[in-house]
């Protein structure tokens, strides 16, 4: 058993891990300001942020674990100092972030204190404490790579943790900066770290307007599913189990210190793939394909291979049955037939 502590554990990824760890019997601490960033006429937070905190309380109890919830902001140096020491974690996982990329480009300097400055600040507290811990955490994202390499033949290159890192936006950009703080901070402090790049996480709870939840909100409501690019852009999707598990391997293995890892589905789908499947699992959906060529990058498979080899990661969910998955939680959480 050990203790964790979570920033931004009430958030999408952070909910699905703090629900695995209280399972697995460990006490979690969340440090979350629980913030949005969407317009709430547009998004389902409110509904999500409740059912998150209830869903833990409940998991908590129910395998006799502590659930500390502190309201609070990264920033916020002495609070999250006192919370740090109170709480004595062996683990700090760092999730909280501006994590929507187009949010990230609007608003740069808002995204730059929610990605870099708060990661700079919980570093800054973590070389100080009174405790020691085993590692430091970070969730980073595929957006670090920019454009994926192609081969001579125009096909995309897996992307390895190796491979230069060239951002084309503000969120792949202010995450790379995250991770060489975090390097620079390790060389300087001795701060263990494990840093873990996922791609395209989908799943219950998410609220952030990422096109699987768009595509399957729009099909069970009778909207049409509408296709930027013609639907081209591929994707390196993964089920948010894939991801948890992934998370919970690398976080119980000691040969993820000081490295990075890439966490993912492992396969690149393009976007009429993924219109297609959710087509197959919602009948009579509409398709419009558009020729507008968004400002993101142009990205595929993660190569997974390295943390296949070190912790044994292996992706269970394609893409097709992720989505059954997703769809039938949807259904069940909201109680449609």
């Amino acid at each position: 058993m050990k203790t964790y502590f979570l920033t931004g554990g009430l958030g999408f990824i952070g909910y699905h891990l703090a629900k695995r760890l209280l399972k697995d019997k460990n006490n979690v601490i969340i440090f979350d300001i629980q913030k949005h960033y969407l317009p709430l006429n547009i998004s389902s937070w409110p509904y999500y942020s409740e059912y998150r905190v209830d869903d833990l309380k409940h998991t908590g109890e129910e395998n006799g674990m502590q659930l500390t919830i502190i309201r609070g902001d990264c920033l916020d140096a002495k609070w999250l100092r006192e919370s740090l020491e109170k709480a004595r974690p062996e683990v700090i996982v760092h999730l909280a972030a501006l994590s929507i990329a187009g949010i990230c480009s609007d608003n740069p300097s808002e995204a730059r204190l929610n990605i870099v400055d708060n990661t700079m600040v919980i570093l800054d507290v973590l070389k100080d404490v009174s405790f020691p811990f085993e590692r430091f955490v970070y969730l980073s994202s595929s957006m670090v790579y920019g454009n994926f390499r192609r081969d001579y033949d125009g096909q995309i290159i897996p992307a390895a943790e190796d491979q230069p890192c060239n951002p084309i936006d503000v969120y792949g950009t202010l995450k790379l900066s995250s991770e060489l703080l975090i390097k620079v901070y390790n060389y300087r402090f001795a701060i263990p770290y494990t840093i873990i790049r996922p791609s395209a996480v989908y799943g219950l709870t998410d609220c952030n307007r990422r096109v699987t939840e768009i595509f399957l909100t729009n099909a069970l409501m009778g909207k049409e599913l509408l296709l930027d690019n013609k639907g081209t852009h591929q994707l390196d999707f993964t089920y948010i189990d894939d991801l948890i598990e992934g998370l919970t391997l690398a976080l119980n293995n000691k040969s993820t210190l000081n490295d990075t890892f890439n966490i993912s589905g492992g396969k690149g789908w393009s976007i009429n793939q993924l219109a297609d499947i959710v087509c197959e699992l919602v009948p009579d959906t509409k398709i419009r394909r558009v020729d507008a060529v968004p400002f993101r990058p142009n990205r595929g498979a993660q190569d997974i291979s390295k943390a296949n080899r070190v912790f044994g990661y292996t992706p269970h969910f394609g893409l097709r049955d992720g989505l059954k998955a997703y769809l039938g939680a949807l259904k069940s959480v909201n109680n449609m037939k």
